[in-house]
């Protein structure tokens, strides 16, 4: 399997977010790609410096959970080939208001993916405090440092049965930043 190969077989895909739920390519093994914890993208070592060809290749990339196993994999219509993710393929680093009631969030991502803060696209904290937003499909990214601060400033306190959460909201939805 090769990069160039799998580069030509998208190219002709056109432009948009492919229909990767509907392919059912065979597995053709493992591709050295690895996503760095900090979304950073790699080819055999060396980091990919061209963001059109890590966007085209996240357009293409699943998650499958196996025995409580996270896998990645990038797709085309012909072929499924394994890559590596540190922890999110997605950084979350960017977000502003899209309205002046401040009612309404609009966040992106380290590739330029936006979209609503909302509950087709939920904040989660993880079991260790780390925080993640779905994306598309089932996959994630991490809410960046800078963001989190942010967030935690113009949270409020709300008291619960377990005791002070910090929530803020965004499309009608209540998002829980932590516990204090």
């Amino acid at each position: 399997m090769s990069l160039a190969l799998i580069t030509s077989q998208l190219k002709k895909q056109g432009k948009g977010l492919p229909p990767v739920e509907s392919w059912n390519p065979p597995y053709c093994g493992k591709i050295d790609i690895h996503i760095k914890a900090n979304g950073d993208w790699f080819h055999e070592g060396s980091a990919f410096k061209r963001l059109p060809l890590v966007k085209m290749f996240a357009s293409v990339l699943i998650k499958e959970v196996n025995n409580n196993a996270e896998e990645y994999f990038l797709v085309t219509p012909v072929e499924k080939v394994k890559i590596q993710v540190d922890d999110a393929p997605f950084v979350l680093t960017q977000w502003h208001w899209l309205d002046e009631k401040e009612s309404i969030m609009q966040v992106s991502t380290n590739l330029d993916d936006e979209f609503i803060l909302n509950e087709a696209h939920p904040l989660t904290v993880s079991d260790n405090g780390d925080l993640y937003v779905t994306v598309r499909r089932n996959l994630m990214a991490k809410v960046h440092r800078n963001v989190y601060y942010q967030w935690a400033d113009i949270a409020r306190e709300q008291q619960t049965n377990n005791g002070t959460d910090l929530v803020f909201s965004s499309a009608e939805c209540q998002f829980v930043l932590g516990s204090i």
